[in-house]
């Protein structure tokens, strides 16, 4: 797997966050509504990311994010629009092009303008700055989303137990899945993204593409609840694989960990050893092979 760090990348990394931002906040206001946040996370396509199919009312619509081709589609029941993907352009002119295209195909919009979870604060409706996109850079950085999505299904596809599919969560930015344990466990605090996005128990697999203090795309794994104590960190492969206390966070950089027998590795032990701590029973069932035909490789 080709790395590309976070610095090689941040400007045209941040125009994708954005622009998924949009996206993202189409999907929340439609979309039926799923524990842990799952309706709202975008789908990985060959070529980018997209909201999947959406209805609004009797009609059916998708936008894309196309990086190969940088363009943005939005299509709505065979009546398709382009909108390029450039150097230069604005954030409010991406989501003045997406929101037109749709209402003037029929389909109305209303969402909250203002970006969420980012480090800082961009209105999508009216921040004019001109945005960075190389695409060359940015069909690298999806890449390593694809890669991760693979790594990620790879491990949970097989498992009986509920789950979250892997999927682009546009808030964070980074591709996750999610393990379910089903018991119970309300969110402390009155915070209206972590009281739906943690109540009950579960394990969070993740990659993260980083930032300005780390460098290098991770990935990561996180129980809930969150367990602020030392853990066996020497239990964890491959052997540069580590638990973070003070985060309650399993990380492996993808500096260290770029073959799929080690993420695979980082994944089951990780999993062991967090199963464990948070005290889930009748773990063993996920493992149980599955009685289908073998797929050729």
């Amino acid at each position: 797997m080709n790395l590309i760090r976070h610095s090689e990348w941040a400007d045209t990394k941040r125009t994708l966050h954005l622009v998924s931002q949009i996206l993202g906040k189409i999907k929340l206001g439609l979309a039926p509504k799923e524990p842990q946040w799952a309706h709202v996370t975008l789908p990985l396509t060959v070529t980018g990311f997209s909201t999947g199919p959406l209805w609004s009312g009797e009609t059916l619509f998708e936008v894309d994010v196309d990086v190969a081709t940088s363009v943005i589609t939005v299509q709505v029941e065979g009546k398709t629009n382009a909108i390029p993907l450039t150097d230069g352009t604005s954030i409010k002119s991406y989501y003045d092009a997406i929101v037109s295209a749709l209402r003037g195909s029929g389909v109305e919009v209303t969402i909250n303008p203002k970006s969420q979870e980012m480090r800082d604060t961009w209105w999508l409706d009216r921040d004019e700055t001109s945005l960075v996109y190389d695409a060359s850079v940015a069909q690298k950085g999806v890449r390593l989303f694809q890669y991760a999505a693979r790594e990620q299904a790879t491990f949970l596809a097989p498992l009986r137990c509920r789950k979250v599919k892997p999927a682009l969560f546009w808030g964070t930015f980074d591709v996750s899945s999610i393990i379910v344990y089903g018991k119970s466990e309300p969110f402390p605090e009155d915070k209206l993204i972590e009281k739906a996005a943690f109540d009950e128990h579960m394990i969070e697999f993740g990659f993260w593409l980083g930032d300005e203090s780390v460098d290098v795309p991770t990935f990561f794994i996180l129980p809930y609840p969150f367990q602020y104590t030392e853990l066996a960190s020497e239990r964890l492969q491959p052997a540069d694989a580590y638990y973070d206390a003070k985060m309650s966070e399993c990380f492996l950089s993808l500096e260290k960990g770029n073959r799929s027998s080690d993420v695979q590795a980082f994944f089951q032990t990780s999993f062991d050893l967090l199963s464990e701590q948070l005290g889930w029973e009748g773990c063993a069932h996920y493992f149980l092979p599955l009685d289908m035909p073998p797929q050729p490789k």
